[in-house]
């Protein structure tokens, strides 16, 4: 059970307010706190960041 502890599955919710979300892993010893990534919102049609939610 470590294995999924290191490394959980967090939801990316999109900054434009479209309600897109993307679903992937990150690794807790790299980056304690929450992430943001830029990527493509379809809804949007354009780049935008991407928050962690919890």
């Amino acid at each position: 059970m470590s294995g999924n502890d290191i490394r959980p599955i967090v939801k990316l919710r999109s900054t434009a307010d479209t309600g897109y979300t993307y679903v992937t892993r990150k690794n807790r010893r790299n980056d304690p706190d929450r992430i943001v990534l830029r990527k493509y919102d379809p809804i949007a049609r354009r780049h935008v960041d991407f928050r962690e939610d919890r």
